[in-house]
């Protein structure tokens, strides 16, 4: 299997390359990049051919494409890859528009190709075990879920709303919503938040806030979404969710598999991970289900669309000071 990957503009692309080398069986074949000196460090980082912006990979003899471009690009992308029978995973969050990722949808279905949203939280090892406990009724009726998503601002085009649509807010709720909705099978129907920018200067989107959640099955949840962790800070950021039910509660730490390394050769303090990888994880199931002709993959564009829309619904809550009805 042929794979490309469209843009370096993510930070996500270089460990999706790296997962796309390990593969046996895949040949990882080129990168496009609307960049060219970022394109060519990439394609001479890797080994493989820069092809130019993505219409030029496009044309070439691949069966799927991994898009990573900045989020206002994605629908552009992705419906031209769907036009070329390309199957896709997509970056998150899906789009910056609702109508942009219903577009993308049905652009993909009309041509028979698979979308996947990047949403590799969910292949994490600790993750799957929670799923499973859940529906296995160990902690009973799931009555409420705290989840959190804090990390540093990734600063570049990510601040630009232009290009990102939104700031913090955008960029760390779509995962922790995804996964409430995956260990709920419900949706989110109510959106409260508040939002702001309090841990940099001069942003011209948000880096924190707060939203309160209600489950159409009654669930209440709240998140903290934000770029609140400092240059100095030893690892990136947390994805954690809390589960209270009727029988019991879990606690999910994903990024607690990792060593506290002091180091005097960088003069600062990292965490260092030494457990699962869930990028290559979600590559790999990329792979399999474009291998096995899989009618959906596991991470569905719906999927997507229904983390964007609760994303989207906390910056009109945050506008408007009042609740936000979803659907």
């Amino acid at each position: 299997m042929k794979v490309g990957i469209v843009s370096f503009a993510h930070m996500h692309a270089h460990s999706y390359a790296n997962a796309l080398q390990s593969i046996k069986g895949v040949e990882f074949a080129a990168i496009a990049d609307d960049l060219p000196e970022r394109g060519q460090a990439a394609a001479d980082q890797y080994g493989v051919r820069y092809v130019g912006d993505y219409p030029a990979l496009l044309a070439e003899d691949i069966d799927a494409l991994i898009v990573c471009t900045e989020n206002a690009r994605h629908a552009e992308v992705v419906i031209a890859a769907a036009k070329a029978n390309k199957h896709i995973l997509c970056e998150k969050p899906i789009a910056t528009t609702l109508a942009d990722a219903q577009a993308m949808i049905v652009a993909c279905r009309e041509s028979g190709v698979l979308l996947q949203t990047a949403f590799p939280v969910r292949f994490h090892p600790a993750v799957q075990r929670v799923k499973r406990l859940l529906e296995q009724g160990r902690v009973g009726r799931i009555l409420a879920m705290r989840g959190t998503n804090r990390g540093q601002n990734p600063g570049g085009w990510f601040v630009d709303p232009a290009l990102s649509g939104g700031g913090a807010v955008l960029d760390h709720t779509v995962h922790v919503v995804d996964l409430m909705r995956w260990f709920t099978g419900s949706e989110v129907r109510e959106v409260y938040a508040e939002i702001d920018t309090r841990f940099h200067d001069s942003l011209a989107v948000d880096d924190c806030g707060l939203l309160t959640l209600e489950f159409a099955n009654g669930v209440i949840a709240s998140h903290d979404p934000s770029w609140s962790r400092c240059a100095s800070y030893p690892t990136w950021g947390d994805v954690t969710v809390e589960i209270i039910g009727t029988e019991g509660t879990l606690s999910l730490d994903v990024f607690r598999q990792h060593m506290l390394l002091h180091s005097d050769l960088s003069g600062h303090t990292t965490h260092e991970n030494w457990g699962d990888d869930m990028d290559s994880l979600l590559v790999a199931d990329f792979i399999r289900s474009v291998a096995e002709r899989k009618a959906s993959p596991s991470v569905t564009g719906e999927d997507g669309l229904r983390a964007l829309e609760v994303a989207l619904a906390a910056y009109e809550s945050a506008t408007s000071g009042q609740p936000v009805r979803i659907g």
